[in-house]
């Protein structure tokens, strides 16, 4: 089995008993913790990745560093670290906060402009993506100059381009083609 369907099944199902235990959002602020603390420690991702670290060991080191996490977290936690699945910790965590985001009717967004949006700009942008999604949208707004004016939204796997880079890069294209 894959690493992503296993992720998912597990995330799932955490989501699954977190919400009919009433701590869907518990667990979720639990998580964010965990994602949070391997991103500041290469070697606690080293140690969850590496096959010669036995599954006691690992859960034994997850415990004492996320001792202050529910009790729901901790056994999540230690049934990885028992099914010789600590290595898909990370990618359990962005699957099941996919999977909440989705239960809840929320997309997430990528947005590139090559100017500074103010905040009249933003939320309309975020109105019309909400409207064309049909869903509450959780934008994460970046610049990038490259595009020399307009921007560039990524919805999931779709890509919808309004900037004059894409333009001119199209105009070249055509003018190219016709040569």
């Amino acid at each position: 089995m894959s690493s992503t369907i296993a992720s998912r099944r597990y995330a799932k199902a955490l989501l699954e008993v977190a919400e009919e235990s009433g701590l869907a959002e518990v667990v979720a602020k639990d998580l964010e913790v965990i994602r949070v603390t391997l991103e500041g420690s290469r070697d606690l991702v080293t140690m969850l990745k590496s096959p010669l670290i036995k599954g006691d060991t690992k859960a034994r080191i997850l415990k004492e560093v996320f001792s202050g996490l529910s009790e729901k977290s901790l056994l999540f936690i230690n049934l990885l670290c028992r099914k010789k699945r600590a290595s898909i910790l990370q990618d359990v965590i962005d699957e099941y906060s996919a999977l909440q985001d989705e239960r809840g009717g929320i997309v997430n967004v990528a947005v590139a402009s090559a100017v500074e949006l103010d905040d009249e700009q933003s939320k309309m942008l975020i109105d019309g993506l909400a409207k064309y999604t049909g869903k509450k949208v959780r934008a994460k707004l970046s610049l990038d100059k490259a595009l020399l004016g307009g921007v560039t939204v990524k919805i999931g796997d779709t890509i919808l381009d309004n900037s004059v880079k894409h333009q001119l890069q199209q105009l070249n294209s055509a003018l190219t083609e016709n040569a």
